[in-house]
């Protein structure tokens, strides 16, 4: 038996608004999953008829994946544990597959922390990791991105949608550019996938991270898009051949028809869905603006997920009024205020220069898409270039 705290409620009495942390799963996801936990428990990696039937649901939902993304082949789509391990796949795996090209990534400075613990971590390998910020709307000019490529640039990571201010970064317009240099382009699409239209030919992304408990998944599951043609990874889980050599371990069938069930459904229901929840949250603030003249709220308005609110209320403590109101669950945030014109470098200090790279392959190709230009002088160093970016803390994946 259990004893009820002061804080505890039920939970049909909370107003939850922490989507972009985690999503409850949907019920016919749930039924989908369930025989997976209970009578179909094959491992699909057996040969007899049980091993078949979980082979079975796992192409299905590799295919309903696919299908959601515009990717081309169900062989394109690599399950993980979730999209931690998958951004460390792209771009660890993608930088040491390419270091004998180039040792330099781009990135931004509100990459998830999985994103800019694994650049940080690369840093000690000998990679040179430019961190490009946003503006005071909270998105990246592509210009900047651009103006940091260099010859030896292998890899930029920029996520599709921040995880606490909802913007919406040019992703398109980056990719035409990262496809002119030659460079491969990755991004974290965890907050996306559920309620953006995403299409990877589209967004001439190569490499793209999603996310089950995002959109009404389970937990525990993820998947890597890349491209067909694109250079293969260093795998960083080693043993079986599971998903094609680049992820061992015994696959999480059950997760995987949970995340392959809510695909299927967002292709169904997604933009249904996303004009309802853009116009509930377009009134929620016309009613705090009357009730608040002095908030304000962060980030693009125009370029942002459509259940996303992050907004700044003068003299008030966010976290202090979420832990004091047990029925309102919402996210920790804290300001977005303008950053420090100067440039801040992380150590060793280091900037590299340099415009020209060579052409990328196209979409689909057999060949391995990659810079073709000599390596650069090894070096260590995370470079932050100047302007103005909203200051945010990294909630959890």
């Amino acid at each position: 038996m259990t004893t009820a705290t002061s804080t505890s409620v039920n939970a049909d009495q909370v107003i939850y608004l922490d989507h972009q942390a985690t999503t409850p799963v949907d019920p016919r996801v749930l039924a989908a999953m369930l025989p997976y936990l209970t009578s179909a428990y094959g491992n699909p990696a057996s040969p007899h008829a049980h091993g078949r039937q979980a082979a079975g649901a796992v192409r299905a939902a590799r295919r309903q994946l696919r299908q959601l993304i515009g990717a081309s082949a169900d062989t394109e789509i690599i399950f993980t544990s979730g999209a931690t391990e998958a951004d460390h796949l792209a771009i660890t795996g993608i930088a040491r597959a390419l270091h004998d090209a180039g040792n330099h990534i781009i990135t931004t400075a509100i990459e998830h922390k999985a994103v800019l613990a694994a650049c940080q971590h690369l840093t000690r390998e000998g990679f040179q990791v430019t961190v490009i910020p946003v503006g005071a709307d909270g998105l990246i000019n592509p210009a900047d991105i651009a103006a940091a490529i260099t010859s030896g640039t292998v890899l930029v990571s920029v996520m599709h949608a921040n995880n606490e201010i909802g913007t919406v970064q040019p992703i398109a317009e980056i990719g035409q550019i990262t496809r002119d240099r030659g460079v491969l382009l990755h991004t974290d699409a965890a907050q996306t996938l559920g309620s953006v239209a995403f299409n990877v030919d589209h967004l001439g992304v190569d490499l793209a991270s999603f996310s089950g408990h995002k959109i009404y998944g389970p937990k525990g599951i993820g998947a890597l898009y890349i491209r067909r043609g694109t250079i293969r990874p260093v795998p960083q889980i080693t043993g079986g051949g599971q998903e094609y050599g680049l992820r061992a371990g015994t696959l999480n069938v059950p997760g995987i028809v949970g995340l392959g069930e809510a695909a299927a459904i967002l292709s169904e229901q997604r933009n249904t869905g996303a004009r309802r929840i853009a116009g509930l949250r377009d009134q929620m603030l016309a009613m705090l603006r009357k009730a608040l003249p002095d908030m304000r709220v962060n980030g693009s308005l125009t370029r942002r997920l459509p259940g996303n609110l992050n907004i700044t209320i003068p003299d008030t403590d966010a976290d202090r009024s979420s832990s004091s109101s047990p029925a309102w669950a919402s996210p920790p945030a804290r300001p977005a205020t303008p950053a420090s014109q100067n440039p801040r470098t992380c150590s060793p200090p280091s900037v590299s220069t340099g415009q020209r790279h060579a052409p990328a392959s196209g979409s689909g190709s057999e060949e391995p898409r990659r810079s073709k230009t000599s390596s650069p002088q090894p070096g260590r160093s995370l470079t932050q270039h100047p302007r103005n970016e909203p200051a945010l803390s990294k909630s959890a994946r």
